[in-house]
C-alpha cells in the first residue's frame, strides 16, 4: 500500500502549525509529517477554512488577510475541499479518523 495524499480538517489542521514545541521526550508530530512529505512525496493538504479558524495560515493568506505573520509548516498546502474530492476519486481506499 502506498499513501499519496492526506487531507487534514477540523482539529487535524493543527498538525501543520510550525510553532509547536513538543517536549524533548515526545515525538514531534509536525516534523514527522514533514519528513513523510520530504522522503516519500506524500501530499499534505490542510483544509483552508478549518486552518484559518484555528490560526494556521501560509504567507499568501496572511498577507491577503492582513495578519501579522504565518505559521504553516513547510510541506503542507492550504487546500479546499476540491483536493479532498480529487483524492477520493483517485484512491483505492479512504481512511477517516
Amino acid at each position: 500500500m502506498s499513501w499519496r495524499a492526506f487531507f487534514f480538517y477540523r482539529e487535524g489542521v493543527l498538525n501543520a502549525n510550525q510553532l509547536t514545541a513538543p517536549a524533548s521526550d515526545e515525538f514531534d508530530l509536525v516534523r514527522g509529517w514533514q519528513s513523510l512529505h520530504d522522503e516519500h512525496g506524500v501530499a499534505l493538504h490542510i483544509c483552508v477554512a478549518a486552518a484559518l479558524r484555528r490560526g494556521v495560515t501560509d504567507e499568501r493568506e496572511a498577507q491577503q488577510l492582513a495578519l501579522p505573520g504565518h505559521n504553516l509548516q513547510p510541506g503542507f498546502t492550504l487546500s479546499g475541499l476540491g483536493a479532498l474530492a480529487e483524492a477520493a476519486l483517485t484512491c483505492d481506499r479512504m481512511v477517516q479518523f
